[in-house]
């Protein structure tokens, strides 16, 4: 089982953290801050750099966490967050991302409050210094604070759209 949640955790905390770094640099193929803040602009965001600076460094931490199994809560909580915000820019495109729709996003919730609900394992950060286990109402928490929190970034930071001018 230990081995199990290790390779869940490599998979899923590195994609996150390299979306992340495909936000804020020219690393993986990202297109540099000033790509990450046009992607933001594009899907109708505010904020500019600072936009894309936010949500490119939680998805890096939130992600390394993850993979290290260090603050496991923490981290899944900084994943759902980021891929709540991602599902709702992609939630009119429907369910299947071959048609750019949020099937990615949420996999990756769902993979995150899988892990706030196992806990990182054996072979973990969290583990090593004594921090596990986690009790399971940790998960609830995971889930209502991410989406939550994403949520809120998106109606905070969510440009209204353009009045249709006749």
């Amino acid at each position: 089982m230990d081995t199990g949640i290790l390779i869940l955790r490599l998979l899923v905390g590195l994609l996150v953290a390299g979306h992340g770094v495909q936000k804020v640099s020219f690393h993986l193929g990202g297109r540099g801050l000033d790509g990450g803040t046009e992607e933001f602009r594009a899907d109708g965001f505010r904020g500019g750099v600072l936009t894309a600076l936010a949500a490119g460094g939680g998805q890096i931490g939130s992600g390394l966490l993850l993979a290290a199994g260090l603050l496991t809560p923490l981290a899944a909580t900084g994943t759902v967050g980021v891929m709540t915000v991602a599902a709702t820019v992609k939630w009119r495109n429907g369910l299947w991302v071959q048609n750019d729709g949020y099937e990615y996003p949420l996999v990756l919730i769902g993979a995150a409050v899988a892990l706030a609900a196992t806990g990182p394992g054996a072979w973990s950060l969290d583990a090593a210094i004594g921090l596990t286990p986690f009790p399971l109402w940790w998960t609830a928490v995971v889930l209502a604070a991410g989406a939550g929190s994403g949520l809120l970034a998106r109606l905070v930071l969510h440009r209204a759209p353009e009045p249709v001018r006749r």
